[in-house]
């Protein structure tokens, strides 16, 4: 199956650690985004709560989704930096909903 797969993180900074996950995102997102398989890679911040933040991320496949996450950018950003400075983490994989196919069905 070659369907595009959508990333949706939700990532709780440890307090005082905002600016340093913050500078870390600006590399892995650049260098995400040059990966071959990567649609896009967006960085939200949470008005409510500004040590929340939401990465929305979309790879062509899973294989492409598979080689993120073994890139070697990904292990020593997220695994080896980031993640340590996470108080809480939350990922959803989703792929498209085609509302028309659910349509025609009725």
């Amino acid at each position: 199956m070659n369907e595009a797969i959508t990333t949706i993180a939700k990532w709780l900074t440890i307090d005082g650690q905002l600016e340093a996950v913050r500078q870390l995102l600006t590399e892995l997102a650049l260098k995400s985004r040059q990966e071959e398989g990567n649609l896009f890679y967006t960085v939200y911040q949470s008005i409510a709560d500004p040590n929340t933040l939401f990465l929305l991320e979309r790879y062509k496949d899973e294989s492409a989704l598979d080689n993120h996450r073994n890139s070697a950018h990904y292990q020593e950003l997220v695994v080896g930096k980031i993640i340590p400075l996470l108080a809480a983490r939350e990922i959803v994989q989703a792929r498209d909903l085609n509302l028309n196919d659910l349509h025609q069905a009725e």
